[in-house]
C-alpha cells in the first residue's frame, strides 16, 4: 500500500455486511458510501429515516436504511431485533453516531446526552448485535472517538450526568473518553474467541454539522477558519474507513490523521491519552454501562481450532 491511505486502498468488500450509525450525513455519510462503493451490503442505522432514503438513494448496490434512535434505549432494543430478523450475519458494525456540545439535556432514558448517545447508546447496540458478528472471521467493531476525548480527561463517577454541574466540552470529553476506554475493553474480551476485533478512529477536526451546538461566542470564528483548520467529512472518514477494512489493522488499535496534531491528513496508527489506557477504570465503566443499560455482553469462549485475531492489547 502507498504511504497515505486512501478509498482506493479498501479491498473488495463484496459478501461483506456492514452496519453503520448515522449514516445519512457528514462522517457516516462517506464512511458508508465508501464501502457501498467497493461492495459491501450497507444498512444506514439512523434515527431520521427519511433522511436515510435520501442518503441510500444517492450510494452504489445494495444499501438499506434502519431506524435507530440512539438516545433512546427501546429504540436500540427496537433496531437489534429488526436487524436480527434481516441479516444472518454482520461483517463490519461503525459505532459512528454522535452529538457535540449540546446544551444540558437528558435522553429519553435520563442520561446526559452526549453520554448517552454518543457512549450508551453505541454499548448497548454493540453487546445486542455482537452475536451476529462473533461467528464471522474477520469481523470488526469500530468506534469513533474524538480528539476531544483528551478535554479533562476522566469518567466522573460520581457524576456521570452532569447533574451537579455541566460543562459542554467536559461531557464531551467524557464520552469520547468513554468510546475509547469501551473498545479497549471490548478487545480484551474478544481477543481469545478469535474472530471479531475492536478498533477505534477518530477524524480529526472535520467540516460537519457537528459543529452547530458550539458555543456562539465561537461559532462565527469557527465557520471563518473552517477552510484553514478543518478537513472534508471524506478525508474525515478515512481514519474509521482504514480500522474498518485495512487487513493489517489489529484490535485495540486507534487510527487518525497523520498531519500535525491530528487534525487534518491521511489516516494513521495513533495514540490515545493515557487515562484511555487506565484496565481498572475501563473495566468499571463497563460494568456501570452494563447496569444502566440492562444489556450484558455475551460471555465469549476460546474457539475451538480457531487461529486469534491480531490485538494491540497486551492481555
Amino acid at each position: 500500500m502507498g504511504k497515505k491511505w486512501t478509498t482506493a486502498n479498501i479491498p473488495d468488500q463484496r459478501g461483506r455486511v456492514a452496519v453503520v450509525t448515522g449514516a445519512n450525513t457528514g462522517l457516516g455519510y462517506e464512511t458508508a458510501k465508501a464501502l457501498a462503493e467497493h461492495g459491501a451490503s450497507v444498512v444506514l442505522a439512523v434515527r431520521n429515516v427519511e433522511k436515510g432514503e435520501q442518503a441510500a438513494a444517492c450510494m452504489p448496490g445494495d444499501v438499506t436504511v434502519q431506524a435507530l434512535d440512539l438516545t433512546l434505549l427501546d429504540s436500540v432494543r427496537t433496531a437489534a431485533a429488526a436487524l436480527h430478523s434481516r441479516l444472518d450475519r454482520i461483517d463490519l458494525l461503525i459505532n459512528n453516531a454522535g452529538v457535540m456540545y449540546t446544551p444540558k439535556q437528558a435522553t429519553a432514558d435520563g442520561f446526559e446526552m452526549q453520554f448517552g448517545t454518543n457512549h450508551l447508546g453505541h454499548f448497548a447496540l454493540t453487546g445486542l448485535l455482537l452475536d451476529l458478528m462473533l461467528p464471522v472471521p474477520g469481523s470488526r467493531v469500530v468506534t469513533v472517538s474524538s480528539t476531544g476525548h483528551r478535554i479533562q480527561a476522566a469518567i466522573h463517577f460520581d457524576d456521570l450526568h452532569w447533574e451537579r454541574s455541566y460543562s459542554r466540552a467536559a461531557a464531551y470529553g467524557q464520552s469520547k473518553l468513554a468510546n475509547l476506554m469501551f473498545t479497549y475493553e471490548l478487545q480484551r474480551r474478544l481477543a481469545a474467541h478469535g474472530t471479531t476485533v475492536a478498533v477505534a478512529a477518530h477524524p480529526g477536526v472535520s467540516n460537519t454539522d457537528l459543529i452547530r451546538h458550539t458555543p456562539a461566542a465561537l461559532r462565527l470564528p469557527v465557520t471563518w477558519l473552517a477552510p484553514l483548520i478543518t478537513q472534508t467529512p471524506a478525508m474525515g472518514a478515512l481514519p474509521t474507513l482504514r480500522a474498518a477494512t485495512d487487513p493489517g489493522a489489529l484490535g485495540g488499535q486507534y487510527y487518525g490523521p497523520g498531519g500535525r496534531n491530528e487534525v487534518k491528513g491521511h489516516p494513521r496508527l495513533v495514540t490515545s491519552s493515557p487515562e484511555s489506557y487506565e484496565v481498572a477504570v475501563q473495566q468499571r465503566l463497563w460494568a456501570v454501562s452494563e447496569d444502566l443499560t440492562g444489556v450484558k455482553f455475551p460471555v465469549l469462549q476460546p474457539q475451538q481450532n480457531s487461529v486469534p485475531s491480531g490485538s494491540a492489547i497486551t492481555m
